[in-house]
């Protein structure tokens, strides 16, 4: 899967595999040696110009002797900003069994079965395929009905059997991990809440970095992610701060922790500037 225009979260995966290749030790070729990718795989992961597959990235965690939980919950993220649509050659089809063969040769097969066929074995070849057909009629309709009674039974459940609070409330296995209080100073990308977030406000402070107030609906959550910043500068959300702390980060971005927002409220972020410089504050409400 390739992009023209890679997202921030692709940007920001690209450069946490770098830093842990740079850990492993490893050149491009040592990877491919140690894994199951290729050299040239590995150049356009590491640049960002291919998302990676879920295996690579387990693998270059394990090399890197790091918890792959964080770099797959960031690919994830990154997958579902990816702009670019997947490059794929579809398969060559495949013809259908029994597919009939051009009108030509059909005509000189039926002359010469015609002409050279002898009444025995005309004889039994029409009970074969009768009997086949038969067979395939039965198997047919009892697939039918099977299929009919499901049908007429399934309104009946649905109108009788009411799902159990407990059930209705949890989240989907495919969706975020968490709602509303559950949240509460986890990471949006680990829980899957950053996939699809409104952004409240963006502010450009005084040194150039620029902060976002982000809110997911789903999740009933607000966070702050920043970028464009210095080793040592912090964005803070009630409390919670996220502080750049490698290359890979001030090449990226940082977030906060979420924190459980309801409509109508007021969130206010705040920047840290590295060199213990005055604090600079924005707003935003949540509709």
């Amino acid at each position: 899967m390739t992009s023209p225009a890679p997202s921030p979260e692709s940007t920001k995966l690209a450069a946490v595999l770098r830093e842990l290749k740079d850990r492993t030790g490893l050149s491009l070729a040592g990877l491919a040696a140690r894994t199951t990718f290729s050299k040239s795989s590995w150049e356009r992961y590491l640049n960002g110009r291919t998302l990676p597959p879920r295996q690579a990235v387990q693998e270059l965690c394990r090399l890197a002797d790091e918890p792959d939980g964080r770099c797959l919950a960031l690919r994830e993220l990154a997958k579902s900003e990816w702009s670019g649509p997947p490059r794929e050659t579809p398969p060559p089809p495949i013809p259908p069994p029994g597919s009939p063969a051009p009108a030509a040769g059909h005509r000189a097969r039926t002359t010469t079965t015609t002409t050279t066929t002898t009444p025995t074995t005309t004889t039994t070849a029409t009970p074969t395929v009768m009997t086949a057909t038969a067979v395939l009629t039965s198997v047919s309709a009892a697939l039918f009905a099977a299929l009919l009674l499901t049908l007429l039974l399934l309104p009946h459940q649905d109108e009788t059997t009411q799902p159990s609070a407990s059930a209705a409330a949890s989240p989907s296995p495919t969706g975020p991990h968490c709602r509303d209080t559950a949240c509460e100073g986890k990471d949006p990308a680990v829980t899957r809440c950053g996939g699809d977030p409104e952004t409240l406000v963006e502010y450009l402070t005084s040194t150039g970095a620029s902060a976002q107030l982000r809110y997911s609906r789903v999740c009933g959550t607000t966070w702050v992610r920043m970028w464009g910043t210095r080793i040592g500068d912090g964005v803070e959300l009630r409390g919670r701060v996220a502080r750049v702390r490698t290359r890979a980060d001030a090449d990226t971005y940082v977030h906060t922790p979420m924190t459980a927002t309801r409509p109508g409220t007021v969130v206010q972020g705040c920047f840290l500037p590295a060199n213990g410089g005055k604090k600079e504050c924005f707003k935003g409400k949540v509709d």
